[in-house]
This record gives C-alpha cells, sequence and structure tokens, in this order.
C-alpha cells in the first residue's frame, strides 16, 4: 500500500495563472468588427445603425476599462492626437450649453456621435501594439475589402435599383455597393485598399501572397472608378502619387517595389478594360464637361458661396455641430425642390459648423499627425510600425482629397473608420518580434563569400 502512495505524482503547488478574457486582440477586433459593420448598413446613416454604432462603441470602450480594472492598473499609452480630440469635444459642448447652435438637439446628437468615433479610436490606438497586430488587422481589412469590392462590382453588373438587390432606397441615390451614394462608397474604398497595397510592396507578404493581395488591392481599386465617383477616381490618383514618392524616397536601390507598383497598376487597367467596358470610358469622358460645367456655375460652387457667406454671419464658433442643414435654407441663392444636407465640402462645412475655432482645432490635429507620421515611415517596407503608419496614412489622404468636393466625413461609418485610421498614424512604434523580423530580412537568398587564397 505504501509503495503504490508512493508512485503517485506530487500535486503542483503553484497554480498557472489565468489568461485575461479580454485580451488586446479580442479587443482590437471587436472595434474592427463594429468599424466594418458599419458600412454594410447602408453607411450607417439610419438612426437604427447611428444607435447600433454608439451603443457598441460604448461597449468596447466599457470593455477595455473593465480589463483595466480587472488588472488592478491603468495604462494609457500617449498620442498626440488626444488633447486635439478632447479640446473640439469641448468647444462642440460649449456650443450646446450656451446655446450658440441653430438646434440644440442635432448638436447633442453630434456630439454622441463624435464620442462614439473618439472611443473606437482610443481603444484601437490604446490595443495595436504589436506587429503581429498589425498583419492581423491588414488581413481582415483586406479581406473584407475583397469581399465588398467584389459585392459592388457584381451588383454593379447586374443592378435592379435596390441595396443588396433587396431594400428600396427611401429617397433614391447612385447605389453602388452598401451604399446609396457612389462617392461614399468610394470613400470607404480609399481608405482600405492602402492595406492590400502596403502589404503586396512590403515585407510582410512573399511569393504567391503576395500575388494575391495585390490582385486583391487592384480589383478594389478597379471599383472605385467602376463606382464613377470622380472624387474618388482624383483620390485613388492622390494615394497612388504619395505612394510612389515614398518608394522613391527610400532610394535602396531595390527595383521589387516599384516593379509590384507598376503590376498592381496593369492589374486595375486590366480590370476596368474588362469589366469597366463602355460605359466607364463614358463616364470618364464626361468628367472634363461636368467639371467646366461646375466652374461655370454648378450648384455645388454655388452653395460654397453661400457657405462663406454663413460664416462671415457667425465666425468664431459658427452654427453649430451637425446644424447645417437648419441653418443653410436662409442663406441659399438658388431654386431647387431637393433638400439641401450637406455642404459637399468637409472643410467648408466643418468652418460653418464650428467656425474659426473648430476649423482652427481640425488644422492642428492634422498638422500632429502628418509630422507624427513623417517621423515613423523611414523604413517602411520592412518595419511594422512604418507599414502601419503609411497604410493608414494613405487612406487619411485619400478621404482629405475626397472632401473637397463631397461630405465623406458626414457619413457615420467612414468617419469612424478616418478617425480611427488618423489615430494610427500618430500612434507610437509597435513592438515587433525579433524572430519574425530576421526571418523577413533573410528571405533573400545571401550568397557566400567566396574564399580569398593567400599570395
Amino acid at each position: 500500500m505504501s509503495s503504490a502512495l508512493a508512485t503517485q505524482p506530487e500535486p503542483k503547488t503553484v497554480a498557472r495563472a489565468k489568461r485575461p478574457l479580454l485580451t488586446n486582440n479580442i479587443l482590437l477586433v471587436s472595434a474592427s468588427v463594429v468599424l466594418l459593420l458599419g458600412p454594410l448598413a447602408f453607411g450607417a446613416v439610419e438612426p437604427w445603425a447611428i444607435f447600433a454604432l454608439q451603443a457598441c462603441a460604448m461597449l468596447v470602450f466599457a470593455a477595455w476599462g473593465f480589463r483595466q480594472w480587472s488588472n488592478r492598473e491603468l495604462i494609457i499609452v500617449d498620442n498626440p492626437l488626444y488633447l486635439p480630440m478632447t479640446v473640439f469635444f469641448a468647444l462642440v459642448l460649449v456650443q450646446w450649453v450656451i446655446g450658440t447652435t441653430a438646434y440644440r438637439l442635432v448638436t447633442y446628437t453630434h456630439l454622441l456621435l463624435y464620442a462614439a468615433y473618439g472611443m473606437l479610436a482610443f481603444v484601437v490606438s490604446q490595443t495595436l501594439r504589436r506587429s503581429s497586430q498589425f498583419e492581423l488587422l491588414a488581413k481582415i481589412f483586406t479581406g473584407y475589402g475583397a469581399v465588398v469590392a467584389a459585392l459592388a462590382v457584381v451588383q454593379g453588373m447586374a443592378p435592379n435599383g435596390k441595396l443588396y438587390w433587396i431594400v428600396t432606397a427611401a429617397q433614391g441615390g447612385s447605389i453602388y455597393g452598401p451604399y446609396v451614394n457612389r462617392n461614399h462608397y468610394a470613400g470607404l474604398m480609399e481608405m482600405l485598399v492602402p492595406f492590400p497595397l502596403v502589404l503586396a510592396a512590403s515585407q510582410f507578404s512573399s511569393g504567391n501572397r503576395k500575388i494575391i493581395v495585390a490582385g486583391i488591392a487592384a480589383l478594389m481599386a478597379a471599383s472605385i472608378f467602376l463606382s464613377g465617383s470622380r472624387g474618388g477616381m482624383a483620390a485613388f490618383i492622390a494615394e497612388i502619387v504619395v505612394l510612389s514618392v515614398l518608394l522613391v524616397r527610400k532610394r535602396d536601390g531595390s527595383w521589387r517595389q516599384p516593379l509590384m507598383l507598376g503590376m498592381f497598376l496593369a492589374l486595375v487597367v486590366i480590370f476596368l478594360v474588362w469589366m469597366g467596358g463602355n460605359a466607364l470610358t463614358q463616364r470618364l469622358m464626361s468628367i472634363h464637361s461636368e467639371a467646366r460645367e461646375e466652374i461655370n456655375g454648378g450648384v455645388r460652387l454655388t452653395i460654397d458661396r453661400d457657405c462663406l457667406r454663413m460664416v462671415l454671419k457667425k465666425p468664431l464658433l459658427g452654427w453649430g455641430l451637425g446644424a447645417f442643414p437648419i441653418a443653410y435654407p436662409a442663406f441659399r441663392s438658388f431654386y431647387t425642390n431637393f433638400f439641401v444636407n450637406q455642404a459637399h465640402n468637409d472643410y467648408l462645412q466643418l468652418l460653418v459648423e464650428t467656425g474659426l475655432a473648430g476649423f482652427g482645432i481640425a488644422v492642428w490635429f492634422l498638422v500632429l499627425m502628418f509630422r507624427k507620421a513623417a517621423s515613423k515611415i523611414g523604413d517602411w517596407t520592412d518595419s511594422a510600425t512604418g507599414a502601419l503608419t503609411v497604410s493608414a496614412l494613405l487612406g487619411c489622404v485619400g478621404i482629405l482629397v475626397h472632401g473637397f468636393v463631397d461630405f465623406n466625413l458626414q457619413i457615420p461609418a467612414n468617419a469612424a473608420l478616418f478617425y480611427v485610421l488618423c489615430a494610427l498614424v500618430a500612434s507610437g512604434p509597435l513592438q515587433e518580434s525579433t524572430r519574425k523580423k530576421v526571418v523577413r530580412r533573410h528571405n533573400l537568398i545571401v550568397q557566400p563569400v567566396p574564399e580569398t587564397s593567400e599570395a
């Protein structure tokens, strides 16, 4: 009996540390799911979708707070954009409290919406800390973009005037993909296509995988042109120009990245020729005449001039966040049966709604973002920090260019993704796995050094 007991293993006295339920990866994926469900809900422009976006953002933020409380410590990674975001929130709060807004209720609802944007941007920038998480996020955005772009292209080839071939748009529109407005679909793709494009141009993909992600990026880019959005086309061209400058700036003598960019552009042309046909050709030929019509007195330029008159009336604090459609009818200088609910220029609308104070904060925000980006993109094709920065920066550049002729930042799904990308551009360096870094550096075949014979 005693010998039998002696052969039994001794019980372990040290218990294993429990793995936390809410890891950074879980929180990051949760926030990403919230961001990517918004476009599928028609851009999150309807009341139920706006409520869902706000509620889910609050839940994700509460989950991050619960994890901090469970760990008995508050760890916040600094980001230079937090300060202008907080100041802008305070400015809108002042508009609402002292009643300078033209409609307090709509300013209050927009204040809550911007709070949701801030929560998502905060959680993503707090939880994306390692290179493996950048690769995870890039794969999620690439796969999602491929599915949405394929859906949009198929729907464009066989349309029936309904969203998803099922839902009838209440006020009509130029439906493309999950959006009522093709320009807002283009805005989504402008922010997503840099991720597969940077994967293809960097060391984070190799072999057949590099070809696959380049093909996905080409499909997503081609869908921007197939949507017929002139602003989207201009924004994508701006992204390619910036990417080309970054490639030239490397000056490492490598031909691989320029070759990959050339192959990508060739794939885009092939997709356009194959799927675009005469409709795309006619759309491209009409751009010049439509642009000339705008310059000669189009509706958008008339709205721009009206906006400037609104700014002169309330220059400091503006008419209130979200109050443009309420205040604009008194300044409209043309007749129309349609309700003008947006300025079709994100910069002028920001100036009208928040005045010089809000516009100055926005300039401060963008200057900080670009300065932080400039300090991190040195060797971006080999660094996870640089690759993440360039991916997010290109998406921001696209929306900022598109913002001169449209209102993507008034679409909750697109605005939320934009502010998250801004926060990622300005975030700190990622922790990169030493093993993965060494593997990527040794992907190239190293030739043996020949021995020299003694004289």
